[in-house]
């Protein structure tokens, strides 16, 4: 049997660390910064794949642990996304915050 530490179980307890959240602390304390702000940037086809999952997780989730906030950011470059796919991948980001939270589908 492995232990947590060794079966590359990647879920966090409540105050439990990581090289990003040390780092986000540290400069914290070190008046650094003063407010945390992540990005999630989605594909520019607007539709999201379960590799999202991660990093969701980690950006949404580092925000709302330390009082900041996630901004959606569509930054593609000269690809013209339509209001379709941008609802498409708030839809979807929406989906994974409901089922990371726990409140399901």
């Amino acid at each position: 049997m492995t232990s947590p530490e060794t079966s590359g179980d990647t879920d966090l307890e409540p105050g439990a660390s990581d090289f990003i959240r040390e780092i986000i602390r540290d400069d914290l304390a070190a008046g650094r910064t003063t407010e945390v702000v992540t990005r999630f940037p989605p594909e520019p086809n607007g539709y999201l794949h379960i590799g999202h999952a991660k990093s969701i997780c980690l950006n949404f989730g580092v925000a709302e642990e330390f009082g900041g906030h996630c901004t959606l950011r569509f930054d593609h470059g000269p690809i013209k996304l339509s209001l379709q796919k941008v609802e498409v991948a708030k839809q979807g980001v929406g989906v994974g915050l409901r089922v990371i939270q726990g409140d399901g589908l």
